[in-house]
């Protein structure tokens, strides 16, 4: 990754439309070869991608690198930048366009020093004080959730539902938002109307008969979303 594509990557405005149908996916999330499933998602759509290696039957150690590179060449090739979940060495050592963060992890503002300026920094957040949290300690968008019900990942909180979506855009928050948890093409419109910029799911396509079509449904559901918000007066900066 050169600086520069990572800090035009970092600009506001690019980091929403990147965020609109944004993949998380490790090997233990697929039904199918990981990198097919990454390549028929970004046929469909795909506007950014995170590994995230973590759970049961999770890869480690030198499996874990092999596929990471991988699939890193694969989102280089098709221009769709690449985040790793919760760990820097792996993101600097395969080049990654940037890192995700939860509450749980690392904690953000020293990722922020350990990445530099240049790359991604993406931080769950739950609420409104760990959005604000996640603001000051460097971060580019924040993953908010899990708003619907989900048992992909093993650690998740309950369901907060789309009010705390709509609560932080009330409250003057303009950073970037991804929604998380339990999203599918029937309720991704939902998601961006409430306040986001797009979704991010994991089984919605990894799960999926056809990922290049299930990617395309989240694709087309989140931009009507946008067009009803922008219809009803929203500034494109929620």
């Amino acid at each position: 990754m050169s600086a520069a594509a990572g800090l035009a990557w970092r600009q506001v405005e690019s980091l929403r439309e990147r965020l609109q149908v944004y993949l998380i996916m490790g090997s233990n999330n697929c039904l199918k070869d990981p990198a097919a499933v990454l390549e028929a998602s970004i046929a469909g759509g795909v506007t950014m991608f995170q590994y995230r290696e973590k759970g049961t039957g999770a890869l480690a150690g030198d499996e874990r690198l092999s596929l990471a590179s991988k699939l890193r060449e694969l989102c280089r090739k098709h221009g769709v930048p690449f985040i790793v979940n919760d760990d820097v060495d792996l993101a600097l050592a395969i080049d990654a366009d940037g890192v995700h963060v939860g509450q749980e992890d690392e904690v953000a503002a020293e990722v922020r020093r350990r990445i530099g300026e240049a790359r991604i920094l993406g931080v769950s957040a739950y609420d409104q004080a760990e959005a604000e949290a996640a603001i000051r300690s460097g971060a580019d968008y924040i993953g908010v959730g899990p708003l619907f019900s989900t048992t992909t990942k093993e650690d998740a909180k309950s369901a907060s539902g789309l009010a705390v979506l709509e609560a932080m855009r009330d409250q003057g928050l303009q950073i970037p938002i991804v929604g998380i948890g339990g999203i599918t093409p029937d309720n991704a419109g939902e998601v961006v109307r409430a306040g986001a910029n797009g979704v991010s799911v994991i089984t919605a396509i990894t799960h999926a008969a056809d990922e290049r079509a299930a990617t395309e449904a989240l694709q087309l559901a989140v931009k009507q979303g946008l067009a009803v918000r922008a219809d009803a007066g929203g500034n494109g900066l929620a």
